[in-house]
């Protein structure tokens, strides 16, 4: 793995060490979050190595924590992970094959898929997607071990604002992608969406539905591209 680090850009590498450090944190407030919530003290530990994506697992401890039944608490971990399937084809030539196109399934998340579709060629993306995937594996399971043993002497999380950990670090992960005016689209499209069905539809269900946004903006860019082929 540290060769690997050393092969990487450095303006690249510099990137995946600032997200590293931000999902450290936000694997802490996870870990915080569930422990002082009631829940078992070993249950966090066992999410992030199972589980291991961020927003189900928040989901999950959210439902069950407020009295949720678990059952559904699952229902809306997987229905915000379907976002993966389409992940899984974007990224599906850096996984490799065998046990390592399995272990790779694995590590699809935001940053990853994010790092390695940044990337101009395929080894490049390659090494993006393993790099940040197998680094904050590590640093996310070591960031909910401390969170959730601080979590046993934290009594009000809420205070300390470690619910807004996790939508910070994605909204950094976006906002780079934002000069582009179809992604500008898409975003609002999204959002949009998000915040009008929110009221009404269980977790989950909103942010799959603000992937319309990505119909907007394939259509937008659809049009632009018309006079060209006519």
């Amino acid at each position: 793995m540290r060769s690997i680090w050393r092969s990487l850009d450095p303006g690249l590498a510099r990137d995946i060490a600032l997200v590293l450090a931000a999902d450290t944190l936000v694997g802490v407030s996870f870990g915080a979050i569930t422990v002082s919530a009631g829940l078992p003290f070993w249950l966090p530990m066992v999410l992030s190595v199972v589980v291991f994506a961020g927003a189900a697992q928040f989901i999950f401890v959210g439902l069950v924590a407020s009295g949720g039944n678990p059952v559904a608490a699952v229902l809306a971990g997987l229905l915000v992970n379907a976002r993966h399937l389409p992940f899984g084809f974007a990224v599906a030539d850096t996984l490799g094959t065998g046990w390592r196109r399995l272990v790779g399934a694995h590590l699809i998340i935001d940053e990853s898929v994010a790092f390695a579709l940044a990337q101009p060629s395929p080894d490049q993306r390659k090494r993006a997607f393993w790099v940040t995937g197998v680094s904050l594996f590590v640093c996310w399971n070591l960031g909910v071990v401390a969170g959730a043993a601080a979590g046993t002497a934290i009594t009000d999380t809420d205070a300390l604002g470690l619910d807004a950990a996790f939508p910070a670090v994605l909204l950094a992960l976006v906002l780079p992608s934002l000069r582009d005016r179809h992604a500008r689209r898409a975003a609002i499209a999204g959002a949009v969406v998000a915040l009008a069905t929110t009221p009404f539809l269980p977790a989950g269900l909103p942010v799959l539905l603000a992937l319309a946004g990505v119909a907007v903006a394939g259509v937008s860019r659809g049009r632009e591209r018309l006079p060209e082929s006519s």
